[in-house]
Order: structure tokens, then sequence, then C-alpha cells
């Protein structure tokens, strides 16, 4: 019989029988039914190629590749454009979103010379309302002894260090201490964010009562309060640069904020750019005037650079642009502008005497600076007229700083016999001065003496008053020991039959009674 191949059992092979899954009407024509299959099947690898690649693609351009390790060039290119970008482009606020989007950081941060095991008393007890205020915040100081390594770790190029090392070798050229704290203040924000506080700075509320309980916390990056406000002296030539401006002995940030990061480079450029015009070899040659730092690295460019900050955010939005006199000027209450709540100047700088700043008793008062660690003006000098001295004396009043133009102007148009008299006279007022404030001194230092003898008297009469008292105390535990014995005795005479007889102190060759006698034992005759 010859051999016939089995039928297929594919519902397409021609060899089955018609039925009606495969009749002519349902089914596909015979010529299609035995090519398809066989095209498939040789393009089915093609397909899963092309799929493939596709997968990958897709996948490469949704899911980047992770950056190379730290210590490669292209790691390093990398992460130095990513945050080179938010400083170069318009809309940098909108690229660069801070790293924390509900609470700030709950970090104080402070720095000084020494440690807080060795701050002298006063420094302590301004640093204990910071801790005592916010038990649940992390403190942490910086002092001249770590601050490099901090920067190091936060800036260098190590694991979880932003790379930058050009910022470490310029912090570590750096020599003027004044530079070098305000560079650190905005490095430690950048890089952690926070609360920053001078040493001299005593926080008088919480930190929680920074942000109105009105704002909602995750529309603010930035919080800080206005320090000068006076407007009017803006074309003052010694005046002008300083007379608009936020306070920076006390803000409040989110880390990774651009505006940090310029105020960085701002001071990088502005310091190099000096060196250069002082023909000097680095930055830590460079000398600086009083009002060059103000300028430079202090309130001004604080200031300055939030502005722009502001001002870059809003750009595109429509609306003016935000000024000092048009934004900020006689703010009477917190405003939020392009997330950054600008407080009032009571809350951080009260009782400075201008500015409409209130005092430090004022129910807003956030916090007061003592500014005894303010020395740094003394090494860097600011405009003193040989006659009249510094304007800055005047403290903001408008009748004084008119009077001392009015006299500088004069000064020049005086002859010499004229200038004498003026200096003989200016030096005369000098001299009264330092008596009078030399006797106030040693009236203080009297009055304090007193008050330290008042003090030994007190503490004497109250340490004679305790040893009267534990005397006392003596007498009555060794009169209750005593009663309590002759107690015992009398109970023991009593269980002897011996009734109430008065006791006599034994005298020699006295015989203790026996024990007492068990039950139903009558006790010996006497």
């Amino acid at each position: 019989m010859k051999w016939r191949p089995a039928r297929l059992s594919s519902p397409l092979s021609p060899l089955l029988p018609t039925t009606p899954l495969t009749s002519p009407t349902l089914s596909v024509p015979s010529k299609l039914r035995n090519r398809i299959p066989s095209q498939m099947r040789r393009t089915f690898p093609a397909y899963i190629l092309i799929v493939t690649l596709l997968i990958l693609l897709f996948k490469a351009e949704v899911f980047p590749s992770q950056p190379a390790p730290v210590g490669s060039s292209s790691s390093a290119i990398t992460r130095r454009s990513h945050l080179q970008k938010p400083l170069g482009s318009s809309s940098s606020s909108h690229h660069h979103a801070p790293q924390q989007a509900g609470d700030f950081p709950k970090k104080i941060w402070q720095t000084w010379k020494v440690d807080p095991y060795n701050f002298a008393k006063r420094d302590k007890n301004t640093a204990r309302t910071w801790t005592s205020k916010n038990p649940g915040y992390r403190y942490e100081v910086l002092t001249d002894h770590n601050d490099l390594l901090y920067v190091e770790s936060k800036y260098g190029s190590g694991p979880g260090g932003l790379d930058r090392p050009d910022i470490v070798e310029f912090y570590k050229t750096v020599t003027a201490q004044i530079i070098k704290a305000d560079l650190l203040r905005y490095m430690i924000m950048y890089a952690d964010g926070g609360i920053y506080a001078d040493i001299d700075v005593e926080a008088l509320k919480p930190a929680e009562r920074f942000i109105p309980t009105r704002y909602n916390v995750t529309d603010i990056d930035m919080v800080i309060g206005v320090e000068i406000d006076q407007p009017e002296f803006k074309k003052h030539e010694i005046l002008g640069g300083k007379c608009m401006s936020f306070c920076q002995w006390t803000f409040m940030c989110r880390p990774g904020l651009p505006v940090m990061l310029k105020l960085i480079e701002n001071i990088m450029s502005w310091l190099e750019e000096l060196a250069k015009q002082q023909n000097v070899s680095s930055v830590g040659e460079v000398e600086l005037a009083f009002d060059e730092v103000i300028s430079g690295t202090g309130p001004s460019a604080f200031t300055g650079a939030i502005l722009e900050d502001m001002n870059s955010k809003r750009k595109g939005k429509g609306g003016q642009k935000i000024t000092w006199d048009n934004t900020f000027h006689n703010l009477d209450e917190s405003k939020l502008v392009e997330r950054v709540l600008v407080l009032d100047v009571e809350k951080f700088a009260a009782g400075q005497g201008h500015s409409n700043s209130g005092n430090h008793d004022a129910r807003g008062a956030l916090v007061k600076h003592h500014y005894h660690a303010s020395n740094w003006p003394s090494k860097h000098p600011r405009f003193k007229h040989p006659a009249y001295g510094e304007v800055e004396r005047c403290n903001w009043d408008a009748e004084c700083v008119r009077k001392w133009d009015e006299d500088v102007a004069q000064w020049d148009g005086l002859s010499e016999k004229q200038k004498k008299k003026i200096l003989d006279r200016k030096q005369k007022e000098y001299e009264q001065e330092m008596e009078r404030l030399k006797k106030e001194k040693e009236q203080a230092e009297a009055l304090e003496r007193l008050g330290r003898a008042e003090r030994e008297r007190k503490k004497r009469e109250e340490e004679e008053r305790l040893r009267k008292k534990e005397r006392m105390e003596e007498v009555y535990r060794k009169a209750v020991e005593e009663d309590k014995k002759k107690k015992n005795q009398q109970l023991l005479l009593e269980a002897a039959g011996l009734g109430h007889k008065e006791l006599t102190p034994p005298g020699p060759g006295f015989v203790a009674p026996a024990p007492l006698p068990g039950p139903g034992v009558f006790p010996p005759a006497l």
C-alpha cells in the first residue's frame, strides 16, 4: 500500500475536510492559507530585532544612564554644568527647584572662632537661646579649626560633594575673616539649608514663628528680614550703597537655592577682579575698605543678589520690575515675593534706632542682635573726616547727615588757620567725650563693685543662716534620738516589772536584767 503523509492539524491546512469553519465562505483563499504562515515564520526574527531596538531606544531616552564615577573627567563636566545651568538661564528657578518640598531643614548654624565648649560666657548664654527655644533642631557651630573640613566635604570631588574644587581652592586663599564669615554662611545655606544666625544673635522666639500661620510653608524657599530701610539716602556718596538692605545676620532657606550659589560665585569674581586692580598675586593679599566689604560680600551684596533672583523669576510673567521702593519700603507686614518671604524690620532687626525698627520688647521681635562680635570694621576702615568723623555715627538721622555733608563741603574752602581752629575744638570735644565716657565707666565699675559687695554680703548672710539651720537641725536630731533611747529603756524596765522608776545612768558593777521569760514562766523575784 502506498504511504501517505499524515494530515496536518493546522486549521489552515488544505488537507482538512471541509467544515463550517473551513468552508469557502468563512476562510481565506487557499493560496493565502499556504503563504501567510511561512512568510511570518521567515520574517519573525526581523520583527523581534526591530521591537528590541525600539525598546532600547525608549529606555535610553526615558531612563538616562548614571553618571560616571566621581573623579572621571566626564563626571566632573556633567556635574559642574548641572550646577552652572541655573545661573546662566533666565528660567533657572523653574529648572532648579529646592531639594525639599516640605518643612525647612531643622538645623541651626553658627560660625565662630572656637567651639561651644570654649565659648565666652556671653556667647554661651546667647547660643543657648537657640537650643532652648528649638529643642527639636540640630545645632552646629563651624569654627576656625573645622570650617575647611566642612567646605572640602560639601564642595569637593569626594562622595557626596558638589565637585566644585574651584570654590574649595578659593576659600583656602581668602584671608580676611569677615569675607570668610560671609562666604561660609552662603556655602552652608546652599549645601545644607536651615537657619543661619551670627554668634551674637539671641533667639527671642522659636523658629516656628519665622513663618506666619497664614502662609503655606511649601510656597516658601527662603525667609529674610529687612535691616535698613532708608531709601532717601540712595543718592548719598557714602550711605547710598547701603541704605536699603536685607538682614543677613539671621535668615532661613532651603538647600540648593541658585541665589546662594550665585552669591558665592559673585564673591569669587569680585575678589579676583579686585586682586587684578590692586596688582596682587592672590585674593588673600587684597586690601578692603569697610564699604567694599558691605557691597562685596555683606548685606548690600546679599540684597542685590536676591532682588536680581526675584526679577529673573518674574521675567516672562508680566508686571513691573521688583525694586526696593515699590516692594519693600515701609513694609508693615510680611510679604511673599517669588517664593521669598520678606519679614518687616521689627522681626530680625529691632532696636536699631532707625528704619522704624521699634524695640526688642515688641511682640513681633524674633531675634536680638547684640553686636559684641561685630568688631570687623576696625580692620577695614571706613571714610573718616579729620574733623567731623564718620557719617555713619549719625545712625541715619537726616538732620545729622545734612549737617555732616554741609560741614564737609565747606571744609575745603577754609583757610589752614580756620581748619586748625576747628580741629583743636574737635580735639577738645573728643577729649571731653572721652573723659565723660571714662567717668561713666568708672561709675559703672563702682556700682558693679558695690553690687558685688552687696551680693557677697547677702551670700555670707545666707551661708550663716544655713549653718544655723544645720546646727538647730542637729540639736533637734540629737534630742529626738535621746528621747527615743529613754523610751526604749523605759519599755525594757516595764517589761521587767520595774514600773515607772526614774532611770539613772548605771554605775560600776551594774548588772543588766535577765532576758524576758517565755510563756507561763514568772520572772524571778527581786
